[in-house]
């Protein structure tokens, strides 16, 4: 770079001074000028360049060229003179020459870059791909559609030959024959499918300079003819499918006109297309509001309706959904079910799982809900039980769900293919009890049957057996129960001879066996005996973390009991469930969820606080709903019986506070102190 000496910094030297420096083309060494307050002085001194008074002393720098600014002919003559004989000295008027030569070179550069990047912003701008290369089939430009289709970005393209980027690209042989070829498929390496039109670039003399493809992507179109295509084959299948359906089906559009019935609909309702195609959706309607409507105006589906349509007043459970379509509702779908028809099913249903429930155990360790530390540890015991062929007891307060394990370690034990028996044992008779458990022979007491029958434990044999409540046999079954135990062998009740059997027992109380031993109600020595594996199952309010889980749990099992579509409940609702101490444990939690799911409006999808029950009436009704005295036990002592535990449950729901409990049962505190005196109640009584 040529190193230049300004000499004058006046008006025409400031100049000078920022067109050199803008150009950045040569190297400024210093300028100088004998006025230290000239302007071009506080030009350099700005750009960094070296600033003097006296021109002689820079002359001798090794200086390439010397620009005379001041205009002044003497100064012009001695630094002629003083030159080194390689140093040009360009006078001030030249360079000014010179300086407007730069400029109209700049301004005709600024013009041409305006219109080169005019062209970029037009052609990156088109929705056509473009790509240009040159002679060599090397890629000159690409623009921004380019990039997009190939899949490519410009740094990836641009520099490189056509066919390392388009493989299956025909530009080189544009490049050989230079005919342009126009409207051509291609297909991408990524699938998408283009049409595209290739040129060659040729100049006046005829030389060729590269050639240009423009594209379009045609993929969507494609995709669109054959999704046309795809939409009628769908169309026809759907039509099929909904005239094939035993479900009766009905369609109307946004406006709340039939569009659709099926055969189904024509056998319940009596009602034909012409009834029904493009009339309101009222017409089928002999009692109750048109569900369609309804759905059309709130946009929500609406399950398990109950109304009477068609002339023949048929009685009809509807289901009606919203069709909506990229966010606009465009109609809704109904299915209606004859109300005797499932009755009749539900009849069926209920009779056989009266048949199944007795032979064969319906829950696994899935069904069991809970990721509590306290149930998870119930769970592992219960597993492990379910392995071994030992004995296992079940303890838990009543609701806890003692069932549900007993079953699940059936199903999860080598005997689940036989038959699971269950016996709830406070249910059933003293008088009778002996009987059932170990059958009878033939004349055993009168109305026996011919032939005799078999027991629970013949009926359960290589399979299981579930003794529920046991703690309320007698002292004489206990007995009795503890020979089969020992012996793995039964006596029909009016035989001799022993039946060897071969019966995997699980057990479950909610009594306090310990405390039982102690009052003389319950055998010490069948106590050992059944106590072996025994599993403890949680209270609720001891895995209240649970409660969400199990709440959903229910939710789906009431909808599906009562055609309900509620999908979740509300925090407020779940933290008034949390702050309750559960001493119904699951099957009073069931009881209250069941119970605001009834009460709620049809169309109502949360359970809100304000949907539950109070909690301690419903407590209350829980516990003497599940009082069931014994078969031929006397009125006076099933009564008495009652007055206990209501007694009790009261004391209990009021923390053991007798005052409150006495309020409350609408008695004195003296008639409540004899009461407690006379059936023995205490504060850790019944556990």
């Amino acid at each position: 770079m040529k190193r230049v000496l300004i000499v004058g910094a006046g008006k025409g030297g400031s100049i000078l001074l920022n067109i050199l420096y803008q150009a950045n083309q040569m190297n400024i060494v210093a300028v100088i000028d004998v006025d230290q307050q000239a302007e071009g002085l506080e030009v350099a001194q700005k750009y960094g360049i070296e600033i003097g008074h006296d021109w002689k002393k820079w002359i001798d720098k090794d200086i390439d060229i010397v620009i005379e600014a001041t205009g002044k002919e003497q100064i012009l003559d001695e630094i002629v003179d003083k030159r080194n004989r390689k140093t040009v000295v360009i006078p001030g008027s030249v360079a000014y020459i010179i300086s407007e030569l730069f400029n109209e070179k700049e301004a005709l550069l600024d013009r041409i870059k305006l219109q080169m990047n005019n062209q970029h912003l037009i052609l990156n701008n088109i929705r056509d791909g473009m790509i240009v290369v040159n002679n060599q089939g090397v890629v000159q430009f690409v623009n921004k559609s380019a990039e997009q289709i190939v899949g490519l970005a410009k740094k990836q393209v641009e520099g490189k030959y056509i066919q390392t980027v388009i493989p299956n690209t025909r530009l080189p042989k544009i490049l050989r024959n230079k005919r342009k070829e126009v409207n051509q498929k291609l297909t991408l390496d990524n699938g998408k499918q283009i049409i595209t039109t290739r040129i060659p670039v040729i100049d006046a003399e005829q030389n060729l300079v590269g050639a240009f493809a423009v594209f379009k992507d045609i993929t969507e179109v494609v995709n669109l003819a054959e999704e046309n295509t795809d939409l009628n084959e769908i169309k026809t299948m759907l039509e099929a499918i909904i005239h094939s359906s035993d479900e009766a089906i009905t369609v109307v559009d946004e406006n709340g006109n039939g569009m659709m019935i099926n055969p189904a609909y024509t056998r319940i309702t009596g009602l034909k297309e012409a009834d029904i195609i493009g009339k309101p959706a009222t017409v089928d309607i002999y009692e109750g509001e048109s569900m369609h409507l309804k759905v059309l105006q709130t946009r929500r589906a609406v399950r398990g309706v109950r109304m009477k349509v068609g002339p023949g007043r048929k009685d009809v459970y509807v289901n009606v959904a919203p069709i909506i379509v990229d966010g606009k509702i465009k109609g809704s779908v109904g299915v209606l079910h004859d109300v005797s028809e499932i009755q009749s099913l539900t009849s069926e249903l209920r009779r056989a799982r009266q048949i199944i429930r007795n032979l064969e155990a319906k829950y696994t360790f899935r069904d069991i809900l809970g990721d509590s530390v306290e149930m998870k540890l119930a769970l592992e015991q219960a597993k492990v039980g379910a392995k071994t062929p030992a004995i296992v007891l079940l303890r838990g307060e009543s609701g806890t769900g003692k069932e549900l394990f007993a079953h699940a370690i059936h199903n999860e034990s080598d005997r689940k293919h036989n038959k699971f028996i269950r016996v709830n044992c406070a249910a059933i008779a003293e008088s009778i009890l002996e009987s059932e458990l170990f059958g009878y022979e033939e004349g055993a007491f009168s109305g026996a049957k011919h032939g005799g029958k078999k027991g629970y434990f013949e009926e359960a044999n290589n399979g299981s057996i579930f003794l529920d409540e046991i703690g309320e046999l007698s002292l004489n079954m206990q007995a009795k129960l503890l020979r089969v135990l020992q012996e793995q062998e039964i006596v029909r009740v009016g035989g001799t001879e022993p039946i060897s059997i071969n019966v995997r027992i699980i057990a479950a109380t909610n009594v306090n066996l310990e405390k039982a031993i102690i009052k003389k109600s319950f055998r010490e020595d069948l106590y050992y005996r059944l106590n072996r594996l025994p599993i403890y199952i949680p209270r609720l309010k001891e895995r209240l973390s649970d409660l969400p889980v199990l709440v959903q749990h229910m939710i789906l099992k009431i909808n599906e009991d009562y055609g309900r579509n509620v999908q979740s409940i509300s925090d407020e609702a779940l933290s008034k469930l949390k702050n309750y101490h559960w001493p119904g444990n699951i099957r009073e939690l069931e009881n209250v969820i069941g119970r605001a799911m009834i009460y709620m409006d049809m169309s109502q999808e949360e359970i809100k606080a304000k949907d539950l029950p109070d909690l301690q009436s419903a407590r209350i009704e829980t516990d003497t709903q599940n009082f069931i005295p014994r078969q031929g036990q006397p009125l006076q002592e099933a009564m008495e019986k009652f007055e206990r535990t209501y007694l009790y449950e009261t004391y209990k729901q009021n923390n053991f506070n007798k005052t409150k409990t006495a309020k409350d049962l609408k008695i004195s505190i003296r008639n409540l102190y004899y009461k407690m005196e006379k059936y023995k109640i205490e504060k850790n009584d019944m556990q």
